[in-house]
């Protein structure tokens, strides 16, 4: 372990961090693994975002709307049940007790290490100090070495769908609801716009989903998004792709949108409510960046490739810092950041080995490059496929739906990109992880025995099918 940095002057911590979302705990709890005097401010609870408003109760959520369509029909697997119904209250009860638990073991964790931590909002004032206001309207300056900015983002607006919070929401809002509503538009065919409409149609809503771009999920393989597609609308989900909403009209009871659809007659919609799931922005306001002279570019810090700021000493990770939006990467470039700090010589993150997961039922989760990104860069590929139907594992949990993709270079064998498309896909994306990490032939993940039976033993057979291709 390197020895930490002295603290400079009568500074009392060699790093301060603020924001306690994924990336900003994780630094904090490394640079106390490496001996640092850590501080870490929040103005809300500890966890940020994902822990508390994102990832995990989301997740929570999502559970319960797979628990509901398990036991709505149960007949084929022996078991009979009746008078089932869906009570959003007690799934929503369920997911904030689970926010809260993870909420408290970050606090737990950052206790045990060490790192102490302030409530209140920081503002930077001044190299890498930052004044800190409690919520009574107390203030102190705290004096560090070091600062990581670890702010997170919030969701952006368009003119016109800005949320109210009454009728036009944002996915927070939607975390919370008492009743099942019997409509919803979703405005956003990415990551939360997905998980959010498959969750209210499996609760009993009735939901549209309308995408500016020409399919669901845009950044992922066209052909899984097109399964992604064909499942949410056997599901009696509308998708409208390379739409937008030209116009919408709030009421008491609800909201009415113009939908403007390429290459065809516009739609006129009624709901009780509209989600705004349009993506997010860097959380950069407020916080005095300008003042301090930290650079920022189209809403997000701009940063090195280890997440140095244009100001020395202050650095800047996760959502904030642009790039891909997930906790994992936040997480990830904590430990860049902190090793930069401690004046290690970190590797840079590559963006191509950043898994992307998307919790739905159908999952999806990929890696790497996608089939036709692969084409467009100039490669001759070799493409693998696989059908869950085919998996033992599959037939006997009664989820046939998807596939697992596998992209190779035809001319080096090493697998350039994965994806998935299943029930729990996304726990199989580990090992495509490595796979493209390390590049990885078919024939090393063929020769690599998977158990049986396992939904893995679909990535093989993928593998397997890909070597085939070759002739």
């Amino acid at each position: 372990m390197q020895e930490p940095v002295a603290a400079m002057g009568n500074a009392p911590f060699d790093l301060a961090v603020i924001g306690s979302g994924p990336g900003g705990y994780e630094a904090a709890l490394h640079a106390a693994r490496h001996g640092m005097k850590v501080c870490l401010v929040e103005k809300g609870p500890l966890g940020g975002v994902c822990v508390n408003w994102g990832c995990i109760p989301t997740k929570a959520l999502l559970r319960s709307a797979e628990v509901y369509e398990l036991v709505k029909d149960p007949s084929s697997f022996g078991v009979a049940a009746t008078g089932v119904s869906f009570d959003i209250a007690q799934a929503v009860k369920r997911s904030r007790n689970v926010a809260l638990k993870s909420s408290k073991a970050v606090g737990y964790m950052l206790r045990k290490a060490g790192v102490e931590v302030l409530n209140g909002d920081a503002v930077l004032c001044g190299g890498t100090a930052i004044r800190v206001t409690a919520a009574d309207g107390s203030a102190s300056t705290v004096e560090a070495r070091n600062l990581i900015l670890a702010t997170g983002a919030h969701p952006r607006a368009l003119p016109g769908l800005e949320p109210d919070g009454n009728r036009v929401i944002t996915s927070r809002e939607a975390l919370i609801m008492k009743e099942v509503p019997s409509s919803m538009i979703v405005v956003g065919g990415g990551a939360i716009g997905v998980e959010m409409a498959w969750f209210y149609a499996k609760a009993g809503a009735k939901v549209t989903i309308v995408e500016m771009m020409p399919r669901l999920l845009p950044p992922e393989d066209a052909e899984v998004s097109g399964i992604l597609r064909r499942s949410f609308e056997k599901a009696g989900i509308t998708v409208l792709c390379g739409a937008r909403v030209a116009e919408v009209r709030r009421g008491e009871s609800g909201v009415t949108a113009d939908i403007a659809i390429e290459g065809s007659e516009a739609k006129h919609a009624e709901a009780d409510y509209l989600l705004v799931a349009i993506g997010v922005t860097g959380s950069i306001e407020g916080i005095g960046l300008e003042a301090a002279g930290v650079a920022t570019d189209r809403g997000f810090i701009t940063t090195d490739a280890s997440c140095r700021t244009s100001v020395p000493g202050i650095y800047a990770i996760g959502d904030v810092r642009g790039g891909m939006l997930l906790a994992h990467k936040a997480s990830a470039e904590a430990s860049i950041a902190v090793e930069a700090i401690v004046g290690g010589s970190p590797e840079p993150l590559d963006e191509a080995f950043i898994p992307r997961c998307v919790y739905a039922q159908p999952s999806v989760a990929s890696i790497g490059l996608s089939e036709e990104a692969a084409v467009k860069s100039g490669r001759e590929v070799r493409i693998g496929r696989s059908l869950f139907a085919a998996s033992g594992k599959a037939n006997a949990f009664g989820q046939l739906e998807g596939m697992v993709k596998l992209v190779f270079d035809a001319a080096t064998g090493r697998m350039l990109g994965g994806h998935l498309i299943g029930h729990d896909a996304v726990e199989l994306i580990g090992e495509l992880g490595l796979a493209c990490r390390f590049g990885m032939s078919a024939a090393d993940i063929v020769r690599t025995v998977h158990a049986h039976p396992t939904l893995s033993e679909t990535v093989r057979e993928a593998a397997f099918n890909a070597m085939q291709s070759a002739g």
